[in-house]
């Protein structure tokens, strides 16, 4: 095998590579990233078995062939050399030859033989549908981050995806707060059951995807693959019985809160300075018009500050897990938002003023 390629176009991919393989050992073939060079094009995989990934770029194939190559030092290698064309030559004996076409540099990794990599798991092209791009960053962004890293509650360590009448369905949940988003893609969804997918492929997605045209999804009994740009991504799904997410969301909540959104975030970074680290409890008390959050954190001090809301209801206190609060203002997109709830020490609900597909649900905290 030989090729030539412009080093910034394959650093790109290595770098993604090593995301997926990095917990692997130097002695193991999934340490390995697999080259294959043919047609004018570099063919790139890596799997830790769980998750796969598959890319091609454009590369002059002089002899077309494949290899593995550990990928950490490959990567280490790539990072050091001058920008500019690679040239890449597998000799007989096992080695890889990497060298600057400008620069008296080369290296010599060692290889083991393409055979030896395992083979990825693949869908069936009818098993694909489309979706928008923009649509599936947004629905990962919005419940991603409320995945539980409770390992003893495997079942909720990833986003559950659901196909309904009306379209998909995400929802995260660590048990002590829910983030829901719903969306109608333009094109026929192929049916699947539901499923639990794991935090690692769908922030590769969210990484990956230009947020420009669609995305190809496939979900089978135990994998999603996803197809995007020159990218392919495949991950085995979490098995286990996801909670009733249902039962959770409330079907009324009496009160209302409307607040700006970023004068919220804001006055909440202030004042979670001075949160116990442990339980990371914040007070919001509710006045008339006025919002006032505060904390305290013993034997170093208090923090309060006070924001102005619309807010018809009487008076009340509740507290709040700060990072539970602040995570979902951050993805959430309208200038104003509402606080809907019915009393301090049950659900709170976290929503647009527009209407949108999305809700975020929080448990409070006991009172101290």
């Amino acid at each position: 095998m030989k090729f030539t390629c412009e080093k910034d176009a394959l650093i790109k991919e290595i770098s993604i590579a090593q995301e997926i393989i990095s917990s692997k050992s130097a002695l193991s073939i999934l340490s390995n990233v697999l080259l294959e060079a043919d047609n004018g094009a570099l063919t790139i995989k890596a799997t830790d078995l769980k998750v796969s990934f598959e890319t091609k770029i454009p590369v002059d194939v002089s002899v077309p062939g494949s290899t593995t190559v550990f990928c950490d030092k490959l990567l280490g290698i790539l990072r050091t050399l001058p920008p500019g064309d690679i040239e890449f030559d597998e000799k007989e004996n096992d080695i890889l030859l990497i060298k600057p076409l400008f620069k008296k540099i080369d290296f010599r990794l060692k290889t083991i033989g393409s055979d030896k990599f395992p083979e990825l798991q693949i869908a069936q092209e009818e098993d694909y549908f489309e979706f928008s791009q923009k649509d599936i960053i947004e629905m990962i962004s919005q419940t991603v981050f409320a995945v539980s890293d409770d390992e003893t509650r495997y079942y909720m360590n990833g986003v559950y995806l659901e196909k309904t009448d009306d379209g998909i369905v995400m929802v995260a949940t660590d048990g002590r707060r829910l983030s829901y988003i719903a969306k109608k893609p333009e094109n026929h969804v192929a049916d699947f059951q539901a499923v639990i997918v794991p935090p690692t492929i769908l922030n590769l997605v969210r990484k990956l995807a230009s947020g420009e045209g669609t995305i190809s999804l496939a979900v089978t009994d135990k994998n999603v693959f996803i197809k995007f740009d020159n990218q392919k991504i495949s991950s085995a799904l979490i098995e286990g019985q996801f909670p009733n997410y249902q039962r959770v969301i409330p079907t009324e909540q009496k009160f209302q809160i409307q607040v700006d959104r970023e004068a919220l975030i804001e006055a909440l970074k202030r004042v979670s300075l001075l949160v116990e680290q442990k339980s990371r409890r914040i007070y919001i008390n509710l006045t008339g018009n006025s919002m006032v959050l505060s904390s305290e954190e013993s034997d170093i001090g208090i923090a309060r500050e006070e924001i102005s809301c619309n807010y018809e209801g009487e008076d009340a206190i509740f507290a709040l897990n700060y990072l539970y609060f602040t995570e979902p203002l951050r993805v959430m997109t309208d200038p104003m938002i509402r606080i809907q709830f019915t009393e301090a020490n049950k659900a709170i609900t976290l929503r647009s003023t527009e209407e949108r597909e999305y809700f975020h649900i929080v448990m409070p905290m006991q009172l101290e």
